[in-house]
């Protein structure tokens, strides 16, 4: 029996901005952005999604600044997804592999249009948020929803059972009490 001794995060976020009210018009979901981060206080936080906080179509993989403004006054829930050091490792190693090459990966939105049709759309190098979400963790045998990471929605990781709540709110609230947390313990 393998030993789930690590913890792997997903973030799903409700900003309200202009395209994030859009999708959620389309998908009905409360939060409509997705993401992965390896520490518990989100400092390592990655997605596909804007590249800059202004410009919501100059889009791909990113690791996302918590601190920015477009996330001020998210609200957010965490899940957290118990894995093993191997998947762990794999996991991490697909996602630093992606940052070093980022410019090869564009942000799918032909595959979000797809999704809206119900049609399916395999595109190379190509991810919307919760399709990499869903994706990594399929590639790397953890299936979270019943059906191809192409028709993944930030609603269906919602219901995922191998992820467990931790937390639900604004996200400032999370993080601002979890890296102070943080910082006690590393000067104690």
């Amino acid at each position: 029996m393998t030993m789930k001794d690590h913890e792997i995060y997903v973030l799903l976020t409700d900003t309200g901005t202009v395209l994030n009210r859009t999708i959620k018009w389309f998908t009905k979901d409360p939060l409509n952005h997705a993401s992965i981060a390896f520490d518990r206080k989100l400092t390592d936080v990655y997605s596909f999604g804007r590249k800059t906080q202004n410009n919501p179509f100059f889009a791909g993989f990113v690791k996302e600044d918590m601190s920015w403004e477009l996330f001020k006054h998210a609200t957010c829930e965490v899940y957290c997804c118990k894995v093993s050091t191997q998947v762990y490792n794999n996991i991490r190693n697909q996602i630093l592999d992606m940052e070093r090459n980022h410019a090869q990966y564009k942000y799918n939105l032909i595959g979000m249009l797809a999704l809206l049709l119900n049609v399916e759309i395999k595109r190379d190098h190509a991810y919307f948020c919760s399709q990499f979400v869903a994706s990594v963790f399929e590639k790397n045998g953890i299936h979270l929803i019943n059906k191809s990471s192409l028709f993944a929605t930030p609603g269906d990781l919602v219901n995922a059972p191998d992820l467990q709540l931790i937390y639900k709110g604004k996200l400032r609230h999370y993080i601002k009490p979890t890296r102070m947390a943080f910082k006690r313990t590393r000067t104690a």
